[in-house]
Formats: C-alpha cells, structure tokens, sequence
C-alpha cells in the first residue's frame, strides 16, 4: 500500500470506529509495523488532519472532519457497486432507481484509472430463489420510519386469514428471497415481523408513534439476544 493510501486509510478507520483506537490495532490493520504508523500519525497531525490521542493510548478524529468526496481505494468502489448492483436486484422500485443512478454517478466521479472497476467489474450477485411480489410500494414503510408515523395494515397469515394491525415500523429487513418489516405491534403488544408480500392493505396514518425508532431497535435487539440465549440454555 502507497503512503497515500495508508493516511487516507487510517482516517478511515478513525471515522469508522466510535472510540479511540490504539496504534497497535491501526498497524495490524493496515499490515504495517508500530514505528511506520507513528510516523504516519505525525504526518497526518501536520497536515492539520484534527487527531487527538497519542502512541498507547488511543487515537480519536474530531468529528465534523471529512475526507474530500470519492477518494476511494479500489476494494471500497467494489463494495460500493456490489452493493449497489445488489439493491437493484432486490430492493423497491425507488430504491433500485437509486442503485442505479448511484452507479452512474460513481462511473463519472471516479479518476479515470478507477473506472474499469465499474465498468469491468467481476462482481455480480445472484439469487436462486424467486422473491414474492409486493402488492404495495415498500417505499413507503421507510418513509414512516424517517418521519416515525404508525401504519395501519390489513395483514395475512399462512392461512390467509387477514387481521388489522396498527404498527410502529422501525426496520426493514432485505433477505434473499424476502422483505420483512420488524415493528412493534399495538394489537399484540410486542414486536412483530411482517413479510411484505403478505401485507394486503397499507396506510400510513397521521399519528406518529411516541418511541424513537433507534430505542425501539435497540429494544428489539435485546429482545432477540435473550431469545437466543434462551435457545441456548435448553437442555438437549
């Protein structure tokens, strides 16, 4: 790895982690030795790159700092446009508007001696599975997690029997083959997952729902790692 590459890489990183980061964990990353990464840090604190920390403790990079836009190594414009290919194949009709366009946008942006790895690039991914249809627009279910607005849902089980549920979305979940909603339900009084092939009516009603979506995840998370642990303990 270029000079370079590596200063722009250790910012990187410091974006990436939400604590301080020693610079024994930023050499093992970047495969280099401790005394090159302090020269690199010194470097990077004389470029007036706002660092704070030093050797053995940990670094941290002051926020509202940012890099200048597209300066991307070749692995990150890989994962962007697999990434991107990805959602167009699965996502919503909005959402693959948006791969698309963020696609394009990439193949303009990037310095020529980049674009081959758009162009040419030998990441596609593929499904084996056929994904039900949607009978509605699942850009609305994210448009009532951004504004946290209940949804009222006419929904269908695996018999086909419709129930009415009042639900505060707070996650979308994009598997293989199928969309889920995770919401908390107001019927059952808990969280509840809603595939979106089942959901045979959708509104979005006026009353937004009083929790923040990212406590309602975190929530949800605790939630599922006591099941999990539960799941563990059972006796054979």
């Amino acid at each position: 790895m270029r000079r370079t590459e590596r200063l722009f890489q250790i910012i990187q990183i410091l974006r990436r982690k939400n604590r301080p980061v020693t610079g024994r964990e930023l050499a093992e990353e970047l495969e280099t030795s401790l005394r090159t990464l302090y020269r690199d840090m010194a470097e990077l604190i004389a470029q007036r790159v706002p660092i704070r920390g030093e050797a053995g403790t940990g670094y941290v990079l002051d926020a509202g700092y940012d890099m200048p836009p597209l300066m991307l190594t070749t692995d990150e414009l890989e994962a962007a446009v697999l990434g991107a290919r990805w959602v167009a194949a699965r996502g919503d009709a909005r959402l693959v508007r948006g791969a698309e366009d963020l696609i394009a946008k990439l193949s303009t942006a990037v310095p020529l001696d980049l674009q081959p790895v758009i162009m040419d690039s030998g990441l596609v991914p593929v499904s084996f599975r056929k994904r039900p249809e949607d009978s509605f627009d699942v850009a609305l279910v994210r448009e009532a997690i951004r504004t946290q607005k209940k949804l009222d849902l006419g929904y269908a089980d695996e018999a086909g029997n419709i129930t009415r549920r009042t639900v505060w979305p707070f996650l979308i979940v994009y598997a293989d083959h199928i969309r889920m909603m995770c919401a908390w339900c107001e019927l059952r009084d808990g969280f509840r997952h809603f595939r979106t092939d089942r959901v045979k009516q959708i509104d979005m009603l006026d009353a937004r729902f009083p929790e923040r979506v990212a406590r309602l995840r975190k929530r949800w998370e605790a939630v599922r790692e006591a099941e999990r642990c539960r799941k563990a303990t059972r006796p054979d």
